[in-house]
């Protein structure tokens, strides 16, 4: 149990997605104006995350692995992530119609997002057991979802203050989201 929470604090905290690894910044950008589609992102991405990793260890160690077709990995994970995106977003064109319409393009750019690839890729370079990939999906996305939910709530506490006229806008996003890359950094001495 113990080795579980280290990994699941790890891929949330110690290694982030977006803070750490930088990836995925075009919706910690693009969707984090409002914390309703932050966190509507978030979870959307997230679900995505930790489906497509139950879906492509087994892919890997059962049909890739065996058959040495491990080059074909990168294509086979991007036909899977493309494929649990459109469930998605077919479930929330139903389910939630104004989340929908209010993530606009984003949501099929989650077929692109690098942070899903990136942690299906880690979950088998790490040589993780089925199990451990779960978790470490679930940290990931964990992490995934707070870096959006804080970076909305910084934004929106913005709005009412005083920014200079040169770094309105963008400039400001990035040199807060490096200001809280950095407040992320701190977490590294925490798992060993």
């Amino acid at each position: 149990m113990n080795e579980y929470l280290k990994i699941f604090l790890s891929s949330m905290l110690v290694d982030n997605v977006i803070l750490i690894q930088f990836l995925a910044l075009c919706p910690f950008i693009g969707m984090t104006s409002d914390t309703g589609k932050a966190t509507g992102m978030g979870i959307a991405t997230s679900f995505v995350m930790i489906l497509a990793t139950a879906v492509t260890w087994p892919i890997y160690m059962f049909i890739l692995k065996p058959l040495e077709l491990e080059f074909l990995q990168t294509l086979i994970f991007i036909l899977v992530i493309a494929s649990l995106v459109q469930l998605v977003e077919f479930y929330l064109k139903k389910s939630a119609p104004a989340l929908y319409s209010s993530m606009g393009v984003y949501l099929a750019l989650i077929t692109t997002n690098c942070a899903i690839l990136a942690v299906t890729l880690n979950a088998i370079s790490k040589n993780y057991n089925f199990l451990e990939s779960i978790v470490y999906s679930l940290g990931s996305a964990g992490g995934f979802l707070l870096s959006m939910i804080l970076m909305s709530g910084i934004r929106k506490k913005m709005k009412s203050a005083p920014v200079p006229d040169f770094v309105k806008g963008t400039p400001i996003l990035f040199v807060a989201a490096g200001l809280l890359s950095l407040a992320f950094g701190g977490f590294s001495g925490l798992i060993k």
